[in-house]
């Protein structure tokens, strides 16, 4: 008797559970939804993030905010996300860095990699782009390597900060091309890239998000992209490959959440941000910056993202990239 008086309680408290979870996700979201970028404004994560904030809004009904949380790689921003209350208002504009890049550096991350988030979905990749200050001696990507190599130390790299994308775009194009260099890193992209304009830095391998409107401005001068082949967002720039044989850096951003989120709400969420990316004024948007718009599922985004640690991995060991803990 004790028995089946125990087993009906538990049977109760699981239909509760069950009928709270339906009860709050019907009626999510009922407040504004927080974006955390772990960049500073007019980086990669940031630009991304408001092209598709607007139609996220609109849909949802309620505002989607930005907050930028620039500092330490994204490291900041994915903390907190991560001690956010799992109820779908805190999501994080996840990046190649937090992902694939620092899982191999840090062993002492604030978060668990693998249990701290779930995934909802890719958002865009993009080879990189190597910019460089409009009075540098070198126009070319061959004339750079060129001048690297005839002035070793000489040349210095900005990055969005020490174990970004640029930081490994930098270091990856020193081991491949031979050239010695020195990386000067920066609270985000934003500042980075001000100061090549400034001509306080030669050079910084980013995403053509953040570089694309000082590009198109005539700021900086573009010498190429990072990907395998050439970037079929920015045709007419060369491939770093054509110049520096098996070079491939490329970009990828996707969207995360506390773990433990209602399944619910990711899934009201992935379909939300999946019908976004498929939109042709967003897919242009996200084109017209050098990045492809995505749009995939919560496995096939973690799956990538896994590919790319791996690969990635094997880049850190060879080019001796440290992060102290």
């Amino acid at each position: 008797m004790k028995q089946t008086k125990k087993i009906g309680w538990s049977l109760i408290a699981g239909l509760s559970i069950c009928f709270q979870t339906i009860t709050y996700a019907q009626s999510y979201p009922n407040k504004p939804i927080r974006l955390v970028v772990g960049d500073a404004p007019g980086g990669s994560p940031d630009t991304l993030g408001r092209i598709l904030s607007q139609k996220i809004s609109e849909r949802l009904g309620q505002p989607v905010v930005i907050d930028n949380k620039a500092g330490a790689s994204g490291i900041v921003a994915a903390e907190i996300v991560s001690k956010a209350p799992a109820d779908g208002y805190t999501l994080l504009l996840n990046t190649t860095s937090l992902w694939a890049i620092l899982p191999n550096l840090k062993k002492n991350l604030p978060y668990d990699n693998n249990k701290s988030f779930i995934h909802i979905t890719q958002i865009a990749t993009a080879a990189n782009v190597i910019v460089i200050n409009l009075n540098h001696t070198a126009k070319t990507l061959k004339e750079l390597v060129q001048y690297g190599r005839a002035n070793p130390g000489k040349l210095n790299y900005a990055s969005a900060g020490i174990a970004s994308p640029a930081h490994l775009a930098g270091e990856m194009l020193g081991l491949y091309a031979d050239i010695k260099m020195t990386h000067v890193a920066y609270k985000g992209a934003g500042p980075a890239l001000l100061d090549v304009i400034a001509g306080n830095v030669d050079f910084i391998i980013t995403s053509p998000i953040a570089a694309g409107p000082h590009m198109n401005s005539g700021r900086v001068r573009a010498l190429g992209t990072t990907g395998p082949q050439r970037n079929p967002a920015l045709p007419d720039l060369p491939s770093m490959s054509e110049t520096v044989p098996g070079y491939d850096m490329s970009q990828s951003w996707g969207l995360s959440a506390p773990a433990g989120t209602p399944a619910d709400v990711i899934q009201l969420l992935h379909t939300e941000f999946e019908r976004a990316l498929k939109l042709p004024d967003v897919q242009e948007k996200i084109r017209s910056t050098g990045a492809i718009a995505v749009g995939n599922s919560p496995q096939a985004y973690e799956s990538f993202m896994a590919n790319e640690r791996k690969r990635l991995g094997e880049v850190i060991a060879k080019t001796g990239i440290v992060l102290s803990d």
